[in-house]
């Protein structure tokens, strides 16, 4: 099938393309820049040029396509309510476009809706004030209108090769530039992660498989790694010490990643193994810290 993308050359989005195209689909990619275009071309897929402000490129690439994966996010952490409010405007307008049809949309969501005490599973449904919760707002909008709409909850941690971005290496900067590796009170709470391969799969196969609409999977190959664990190992990398915060030095230390810091986020993916026959086998968060993913060699 041909399969419009938004996000298609960020972190995820790449191996996503990767993923579909190495296993037949075509892929319509959307750019917002002759550079994103050319690397989409160069990958094997098409270019659809446009961008998330745009609703009616994002309305063109759906209705030219059999199915859409909408991976974009406009990470401006500081417009982030305003950034939540547009993705849900941009997935009721590619609802919109799909009205009347049977195409799938795939949605991109995250775990890091629910902390709380306890696991987290796919029937779940937050009822958190975070702004992120527009996006599953308007999934469950669009689905009652009648379109065929599944929401993947990514972890807080997709890690893998070219992640530059994500809540690792955010850790592994704010511990560089303030020379301590930090946790808040003790440490124990947990991340979920996945190796940003099995997401890509992940999202594949439940393109291909016909599913209810409103459905959720967790993208979660471990279901909870103490961030004491995390802070540790990214220390002695650095030779920094851990320090443990309170809630007040942590807003200081951390600014606006205080919120993820102090998240406690166990999270179960076993309801989307069974249903996707999906068996991630790439390596874990710490294979990854422990190789040369995020501590290249040369620094």
């Amino acid at each position: 099938m041909k399969v419009f993308v938004t996000g298609a050359t960020g972190f995820v989005g790449t191996a996503v393309v990767q993923e579909l195209l190495n296993s037949g689909h075509q892929v319509l990619g959307l750019a917002r820049s002759e550079e994103s275009a050319n690397k989409l071309i160069d990958a094997g897929a098409e270019a659809h040029h446009g961008d998330l402000n745009n609703f009616e490129s994002l309305k063109s690439g759906a209705a030219i396509s059999d199915a859409v994966i909408h991976l974009g996010f406009v990470h401006d952490f500081s417009r982030f309510e305003q950034m939540c409010h547009l993705d849900g405007q941009v997935i009721e307008n590619i609802g919109d476009a799909l009205l009347g049809t049977d195409k799938p949309f795939l949605i991109t969501s995250g775990t890091a809706l629910f902390s709380k005490d306890g696991t987290t599973i796919e029937t779940d449904r937050s009822v958190n004030p975070h702004p992120r919760i527009a996006t599953e707002n308007a999934a469950d909008a669009i689905a009652e209108k009648g379109v065929k709409v599944a929401v993947i909850r990514l972890s807080p941690s997709v890690h893998g090769r070219s992640d530059i971005i994500g809540f690792v290496p955010t850790l592994i900067r704010i511990a560089r530039e303030t020379g301590k590796s930090a946790v808040i009170n003790g440490g124990n709470n947990f991340w979920p992660a996945v190796h940003k391969l099995d997401a890509a799969k992940l999202y594949r196969l439940a393109l291909e498989k016909p599913f209810v609409s409103g459905t959720r999977y967790h993208a979660v190959s471990e279901q909870g790694i103490p961030l004491k664990e995390i802070a540790g190992f990214i220390a002695e990398k650095l030779q920094v010490p851990v320090v443990s915060l309170n809630s007040d030095e942590a807003a200081e230390h951390f600014g606006w990643f205080a919120h993820f810091a102090k998240l406690n986020n166990l999270t179960s993916s076993e309801e989307t193994r069974k249903v996707l026959n999906w068996f991630p086998h790439h390596p874990t968060l710490m294979e990854d810290l422990q190789s040369d993913v995020y501590f290249p060699e040369k620094q």
